[in-house]
């Protein structure tokens, strides 16, 4: 098993959002502070992104936020993590998330959480992203998109060992150890993207 120095986190910036979400971020946030691992995330200040960035801060962890500029303009930056990378855009943002980072981590989210995720999921299924990728799926959150993700493996959309690429779990305390055991993918990848 390789160490685990650095995560992505992608979540939700809404405030609005039920505690137990909330509960959870924390859970994890306390979780990678303890394994004295870096934050990396979406540099925003609210929601699910300010609340797991304030637990590994508080937990004396290192965070590291990515936020393109017009982000920042509207003050949506958090301004107390240990390092915030202001980019050009949403493109950028996206690189700089997974660069250097050992695995990716999926907190609910709206449509930029899915949209992330998904295309984290396509560069693994084209190998160009081996690295563990961990759903939370609190409180049955990811159930309809992992329902999807199974049609299209079932009507042969995506390889039958595509869900092999992910790794479902249903609450942040067991993040650290999903990552450590989730299964390894294919550096060729590239290879059997297209089924015939």
């Amino acid at each position: 098993m390789m160490p685990v120095k650095q995560i992505c986190v992608y979540c939700s910036s809404s405030n609005l959002i039920a505690k137990e979400y909330f509960d959870d971020a924390r859970s994890l946030g306390r979780a990678i502070a303890r394994n004295g691992i870096t934050l990396v995330y979406g540099g925003g200040s609210s929601g699910l992104m300010g609340c797991i960035a304030n637990e590994v801060l508080a937990n004396n962890g290192k965070v590291i936020g990515i936020i393109p500029d017009f982000m920042k303009q509207v003050e949506w930056a958090h301004t107390g993590v240990t390092e915030l990378h202001v980019v050009g855009d949403m493109h950028e943002r996206k690189k700089k998330f997974l660069d250097g980072t050992d695995a990716l981590v999926a907190l609910p989210g709206g449509c930029g959480t899915l949209e992330e995720l998904l295309e984290v999921i396509t560069l693994k299924r084209l190998g160009l992203y081996t690295k563990p990728i961990i759903i939370v799926n609190v409180n049955g959150f990811y159930d309809p998109l992992i329902d999807m993700l199974h049609r299209c493996i079932d009507q042969q959309f995506m390889n039958r060992d595509s869900d092999q690429m992910w790794v479902v779990v249903s609450r942040s305390e067991v993040v650290i150890d999903a990552i450590l055991h989730a299964p390894s993918w294919h550096d060729d990848a590239i290879h059997r993207a297209t089924l015939k």
